[in-house]
C-alpha cells in the first residue's frame, strides 16, 4: 500500500523545489522560488510538497492568511503541481492529502487559482475534477484574452489601420534590458492618472526578477522620434507570451503604437510560440469587464478563456474518499 506525506517547504528545499518545477507538466517560472520570494515579505509562504514514499509528485505554491490557505495570492496563477509521471490516482491522493493536512493544521478554507490550460504543454484539467469532487466552491471566474496563433492572424479593420500609422509614423520596437524608461516614463504616470494604482512590479522589483530570468522577462519599448512613446513587459513561458504590463502615452491613437507593438510581437518576435496571452480585462473581482479594453485585445483575434478560483473546505478531504470505484 501507498504512503502518502505532507510537509511544509523550508529553505532548504530551495533546489529540490525548483528541480521539480523545471520538470512538472503543470508550471512556470512564476513557481520557481526565486520568482515566489522576491515578496515574501508580503507573504507567509505556506507551499507543501506532497510524496508517495520517498519520491516527490507534488507541490502547492501557496501562501497562508489567518486560517485561510492561497495558491498563491502574490502570483497570477496557481495550482497544484505535478510530475509529468503522475497519473489521476496520485493526483486524488496528492490533494487529499494536502486538504487532510491543512485540516489537521487548523487550516478551514483552500482557496485554488487556477492555472489556464493554454499554459501547459499536456492537458491536465484533473485539479479541477477532483475540486468539484470535493464540492469546493466557484467564487470568482476572469476572462482572458488568448490568442492562438496555429491560426491565421486577422486583425480588425480599426487594428490595421492602427498598424499602418505606426508604419507612416516611423515607429520603432526595440527590446531593452533596462525598464526604467518605460516605467518611469510611461506606466507609473498611466496607472497613477487613470486607476490611482502603482505596479504591481517596483522598478526594483521588476529589474531584480529580471536578473532571475533573464530570458523569461522582457520589455519591449515603442520609440518616435527618439522618444519612448509605448512598451509592454512580456513574461515569456514554454508555449505563451504573456503582456503582463501595457501602456502608452497619450498619442497612442494617434500615433498606432500599442497596435504597431502587438502587432510586431505577434507576428514576428513571438510567431513561434503557440499562444499570446493579452491578459484579463476584469475589474471588481471578476464581477465586471472594461469593455474597450476588452474590445481591443478581441480585435486582434483574440478568443476569450476563463481562469476560475475555488475555495473549498479543507474538512472535504472526506469526500475524495470513495472517488475512486
Amino acid at each position: 500500500m501507498k504512503k502518502y506525506t505532507v510537509r511544509k517547504y523550508q529553505p532548504s528545499d530551495y533546489t529540490f523545489w525548483n528541480d521539480f518545477i523545471g520538470q512538472a507538466k503543470n508550471a512556470t517560472f512564476l513557481f520557481h522560488r526565486d520568482f515566489m520570494e522576491y515578496h515574501k515579505d508580503r507573504f507567509e509562504d505556506f507551499s507543501l510538497l506532497v510524496f508517495d514514499e520517498d519520491s516527490l509528485i507534488a507541490v502547492l505554491p501557496a501562501n497562508r492568511n489567518e486560517k485561510t490557505v492561497f495558491s498563491h495570492q502574490g502570483l497570477t496563477y496557481g495550482s497544484l503541481v505535478t510530475s509529468g509521471k503522475v497519473k489521476f490516482k496520485e493526483t486524488l491522493a496528492a490533494l487529499k492529502e494536502i486538504l487532510m493536512f491543512l485540516n489537521q493544521a487548523g487550516i478551514q478554507k483552500l482557496h485554488i487559482k487556477e492555472l489556464p490550460f493554454f499554459y501547459t504543454g499536456k492537458l491536465s484539467d484533473e485539479l479541477k475534477y477532483l475540486l468539484f469532487a470535493a464540492n469546493s466552491k466557484l467564487y470568482r471566474r476572469d476572462l482572458f484574452a488568448v490568442l492562438d496563433l496555429s491560426q491565421e492572424l486577422k486583425l480588425s479593420k480599426n487594428r490595421e489601420e492602427g498598424v499602418k500609422r505606426g508604419v507612416k509614423n516611423n515607429l520603432e520596437v526595440q527590446e531593452t534590458h533596462d525598464f526604467t524608461e518605460f516605467w518611469n516614463e510611461i506606466l507609473i504616470p498611466n496607472l497613477s492618472q487613470k486607476h490611482k494604482v502603482s505596479p504591481v512590479h517596483s522598478l526594483e522589483e521588476i529589474t531584480f526578477l529580471k536578473s532571475k530570468f533573464p530570458e523569461d522577462i522582457r520589455q519591449f519599448n515603442v520609440y518616435h522620434q527618439g522618444k519612448i512613446v509605448a512598451g509592454t513587459t512580456i513574461f515569456e513561458t514554454d508555449y505563451v507570451a504573456h503582456s503582463q504590463y501595457i501602456s502608452s502615452n497619450s498619442d497612442k491613437n494617434e500615433l498606432g503604437s500599442l497596435d504597431f507593438l502587438h502587432y510586431k510581437l505577434i507576428s514576428e518576435v513571438f510567431a513561434g510560440k503557440k499562444y499570446f496571452d493579452f491578459g484579463i480585462s476584469n475589474e471588481n473581482q471578476g464581477k465586471n469587464v472594461n469593455s474597450g479594453l476588452s474590445y481591443w485585445k478581441e480585435s486582434f483575434g483574440c478568443g476569450m478563456v476563463t481562469q476560475d478560483f475555488y475555495e473549498v473546505e479543507t474538512s472535504n478531504y472526506t469526500l475524495l474518499e470513495n472517488v475512486l470505484l
